[in-house]
Order: C-alpha cells, then structure tokens, then sequence
C-alpha cells in the first residue's frame, strides 16, 4: 500500500500534484482541498490507479509513438531479437542432442552410422534394392596401402588439419567457379566421418552448420587413427555396400586385409560416387579418378600413418 499522504489546497491546473516526492502523474488535474480533520488516505480505487499508471509509465519509452514508423521499426527489432535468441537455444539443444558419447565413441566397435540406418529404412521401401552389407573391422586389419589410397583421394592433408582444409577448399571453390558449376567438393575424412555417422542424408545449410560445429567437437576429443577406423567402416562402396570389408567380399571375394593395391586404388576411386561410379560399373570418371589417384601414390607425397 502507498502511505497516506496530505493532500493539499487545490493546485494551479497547470502544475501536477507530487506523491512522495515521486515524478508528476496527473498533468492539468485540480486537487480539492483535504477535509481540515487531517490528513486523509487516498481511497483504493486512486491506490490502484496510481500504481497501474506507474507501471505503464516505466514503459513510456517503448510504448510511445507506437503508430509511427520510428516506433514500428522498434516494436519489429524487438520480435526479431527474441525471434533470433529463440532460434539458437533451439540450435543448441539439437546438436546437444546429437553430440555422441566420447568414450563409447573413441572405444569398442563400430556402430551403425547415420546413414547405414537411412539405407536399411529405404531398402526396406525398395524392394528391388539389395540388401545390406556390412562387417566392421578393426584398423589393424586394413592393409596400409588401402589406406593411403583413401587419404590420396578423399583428403590428402589428414593428418595435418584439425578438421577442415582451408587450402583445399579454396582450391575447390576456384575450379568450380572456373567451369560455372559445382564439381568438387572439399569435405574432410573427419566432415565426411561426422555426416555419415550422426547426421542425415538431407542437403541444407543447417546441415553444413551442424557438420562444422560436430566435426570440430570430434576433433577435440577423438585421435586421427580413430576416426581413419570408423570412416573406412562406414564409407559407402556402392548401393547396400558399407565399409572396406564389405567392398572387398563384394568385389573380389575376399577380406580387406588380402586387398592389393590396384584393388585399393579402385576402391578409392569409388568414394566419389559409389552407386554409379565402382569396380563393376567401371565408368569413364571412375577410371579417370583411378589414374589420377595411381599418380599422386606413386609420388609419395602422403604422410605415412602417426599415432592419433
């Protein structure tokens, strides 16, 4: 409740009435004059107006002008901050619920990626596709040259950036801003890891936000050797076809440790694009690919294998 307050003889109509010391409220307003009894208490009705018009006169400076454009523009900037703030806790939230466990993630065997999930909820809608192959194994039985052959052809600096190649990527850009379309890419084995085994197939910016941010958490918390480990297992070798092991029993019969490395030059060359570009289909780009990646093997230039 306010305190009483003595109300005094009535007031010039241009002055306002002062309560406590408190800036004027009522402008223009004569106050009668108080019963000579003694101070008398403001009734509840004038209690909770005063009280209603402070509140709304601490919000003087939002709420005025409200049909200019000035007052418009301020009421809109407003929303579309409370509009953005809403928007990256949303943001947060989704990739906290994406971030995987760490340990699990750094030990034991491979999981079922992302997208080895995706393909068994397809096949299961066509019928015609085939069904799905694929066996994890461990990195110490890839043959090594199975695995340069890999980092030759997907990202020949792996072991020196920490997630992204800022030298590919520009690279990358300026070759398909020279032939006026996208041809290459520039994703990482680690961008590549990330995409496959936590996110969707769907192509959106979201989606490259979310890849970035998950890839630099992996980095930070998974080896280099790890990640080589669960890429090489969950790579996609043609359609239905997951990981070396399962590409070396369908292409040739044999395990992955038995591959040579014409047969781990060809397999490389089928990352690009695995359904239509393999070992069976043999299409011009696939062959391409192949000799391009045989030449940069035989010039050595890839770093050797260092504990991750």
């Amino acid at each position: 409740m306010l305190p009483n307050h003595r109300i005094g003889s009535v007031v010039d109509t241009q002055e306002t009435c002062v309560i406590s010391g408190e800036p004027p409220i009522f402008k223009n307003k004569p106050q009668l004059a108080a019963d000579s009894s003694g101070p008398q208490p403001l009734d509840i009705n004038t209690t909770g107006m005063l009280r209603k018009m402070a509140f709304w006169r601490s919000f003087r400076p939002l709420y005025t002008d409200t049909n200019s454009r000035r007052g418009r523009l301020q009421t809109l900037a407003r929303w579309g901050v409370r509009i953005v703030y809403t928007l990256v806790a949303v943001e947060c939230g989704y990739i906290a619920g994406l971030l995987p466990d760490w340990e699990q993630f750094l030990h034991g065997p491979v999981q079922k990626s992302s997208f080895i999930q995706h393909y068994e909820y397809e096949q299961s809608q066509h019928r015609d596709w085939p069904r799905l192959q694929w066996y994890p194994i461990e990195l110490q039985q890839i043959p090594k040259h199975v695995i340069r052959a890999v980092i030759v052809a997907e990202d020949s600096r792996f072991f020196e950036h920490q997630g992204f190649d800022q030298t590919a990527f520009m690279d990358a850009m300026e070759f398909n801003l020279s032939q006026g379309r996208v041809i290459y890419g520039a994703s990482t084995i680690s961008q590549q890891t990330i995409k496959n085994y936590l996110l969707s197939p769907s192509r959106n910016p979201l989606r490259k936000l979310h890849e970035a941010i998950l890839t630099y958490a992996m980095e930070q918390n998974v080896g280099k050797k790890r990640i080589m480990e669960i890429y090489l297992n969950i790579a996609e070798f043609g359609r239905g076809i997951y990981g070396v092991e399962a590409a070396a029993r369908h292409y040739w019969g044999k395990s992955a440790h038995q591959l040579s490395l014409e047969e781990a030059i060809d397999l490389a060359a089928t990352l690009p694009g695995p359904v239509t570009n393999n070992p069976d289909t043999r299409s011009r780009f696939f062959r391409r690919h192949r000799e391009k990646i045989r030449r940069h093997l035989s010039r050595d230039t890839v770093a050797k294998l260092s504990p991750g």
